[in-house]
């Protein structure tokens, strides 16, 4: 979360710009305050398992970040969170597993489906791409980052975009690009455990080597 924050306020400008053609300008600003506002609560409530940690996150993220992105990613970690439960260790599989169950919950809440060009487009290929093999959190950022761009040429169906009917085609859809930040920084994060790489306790590994943090 940490690094999610920092992430969010260094491409701020830039999220912000590509909310500017399709939408109503305040995709940056809104994500930063709500994970500036995620750091704070975690760091005075310090709750101890990662389900916590996301549940707590999306509680946060809903109740301080107006528009739709709040919801929708206060959704994603809260679900996400509530599938992973108390266990103190996630392995990557467990992970992916958990993060279908908010993905899945956000598209019932935005009535969406990959293809409208949402943050859908992003988080779909991106937890796909988890299967538990050496590199899965380097895939599903690979992933991410190619179902945002692929929104460049689609028109939006859901969402402020599709007020705009064919305008909207040729830009990149902010919530993707922002879905895809993340997975880009969990990827980092992961990168710095040592004996991670993307690999779960099935994958030969021994200890906590194959847990995420």
């Amino acid at each position: 979360m940490s690094a999610a924050a920092a992430a969010v306020a260094r491409e701020e400008r830039r999220l912000t710009e590509l909310d500017s053609a399709i939408g109503d300008a305040d995709h940056g600003g809104n994500l930063r305050r709500g994970f500036t506002a995620v750091l704070a609560a975690l760091d005075e409530e310090k709750p101890a398992a990662p389900g916590a940690v996301l549940a707590l996150a999306g509680r946060r993220l809903i109740s301080t970040v107006g528009g739709a992105s709040g919801p929708l990613y206060g959704t994603l970690l809260r679900r996400t969170g509530k599938a992973l439960g108390d266990t103190a260790g996630v392995d990557v599989l467990r992970l992916r597993d958990a993060l279908r169950e908010g993905v899945d919950a956000v598209a019932r809440l935005g009535s969406a489906a990959r293809g409208d060009k949402t943050m859908l487009d992003a988080l779909y290929p991106a937890v796909e791409a988890l299967d538990g093999s050496a590199g899965s959190f380097r895939a599903a950022r690979t992933a991410a980052e190619e179902g945002a761009a692929a929104t460049v040429p689609m028109r939006a169906r859901r969402g402020r975009a599709s007020y705009l009917g064919e305008r909207s085609v040729g830009h990149q859809d902010p919530g993707a690009t922002s879905a895809a930040l993340l997975f880009a920084t969990l990827a980092e994060t992961a990168d710095t455990v040592p004996g991670h790489a993307g690999r779960t306790r099935d994958s030969g590994d021994s200890g906590d080597s194959g847990e995420a943090a």
